[in-house]
């Protein structure tokens, strides 16, 4: 598990909340990864798109019908916000599957902090287009009346344990996979199964890069579930 310790890039000693460690470092070529690819990648454009631009388009256009499909037309204005989310979680995970980088990713405080940011967002969000009328997301009002308290209780529970679920999520995936590759790789040095180690990693690693895509994608279209909670409670 030492791939997944935080070090600070100069010197040595305890880390701060102020010190510059290999989790800044790599956030922050996340940052650069997708300033590029969506504004310099798509600064000039051009009728026919070269591949940075068509990266930018695809992605701008899979987000965009994401949102529409799932939170409904009236959230598109919120598009930016999930859009960004998407595209750094997407490009951390990749970027964590170079060789000798680090997977920001994999830990709870970089995407805890994102899904509390969502959690608040969408709360916050909720009490100003509904006022009270929010609170009516958690009152079954289909279910039999001697139920509804019981399952209010329940929807509040669940409805507090979102940020939880919603971080874990993403940095357990990402943390396993990354350990399992270790494993397979401690493998490689045993000349009779090295082989088989060398083909398990490979297998691996193919499978890593599609969960770095499909948890960014999970990522993204529970923000839109939460949004959708928040503009149409009643629904």
């Amino acid at each position: 598990m030492d791939q997944f310790i935080v070090q600070p890039l100069f010197g040595s000693g305890p880390i701060h909340w102020y010190t510059v460690t290999n989790v800044t470092l790599w956030m922050g070529l996340s940052v650069v990864a997708l300033v590029l690819v969506m504004l310099v990648g798509t600064s000039k454009r051009a009728l026919v798109p070269g591949r940075a631009q068509s990266i930018g388009e695809l992605a701008y256009g899979f987000v965009h019908k994401m949102v529409e499909d799932v939170a409904g037309r009236d959230a598109v204005p919120y598009f930016p916000y999930i859009m960004t989310l998407f595209m750094f979680i997407v490009l951390s995970n990749f970027l964590g599957l170079l060789p000798m980088s680090f997977t920001t990713t994999s830990h709870i405080a970089v995407t805890a902090v994102m899904a509390i940011a969502v959690f608040l967002a969408v709360t916050v969000l909720g009490f100003v287009k509904n006022g009270v009328g929010f609170f009516s997301l958690f009152w079954i009002s289909s279910a039999p009346l001697a139920l509804r308290p019981a399952l209010a209780l329940i929807e509040i529970i669940s409805y507090f344990v979102r940020p939880v679920s919603h971080s874990i999520r993403l940095a357990g995936n990402m943390m396993a996979g990354h350990a399992v590759i270790k494993v397979f790789a401690a493998f490689a040095g045993v000349a009779l199964i090295s082989p088989l180690s060398v083909v398990a990693i490979t297998a691996m690693y193919a499978l890593e890069t599609l969960v770095s895509f499909i948890q960014a994608y999970v990522f993204a279209i529970l923000t839109c579930v939460y949004l959708k909670d928040a503009l149409h409670p009643h629904h």
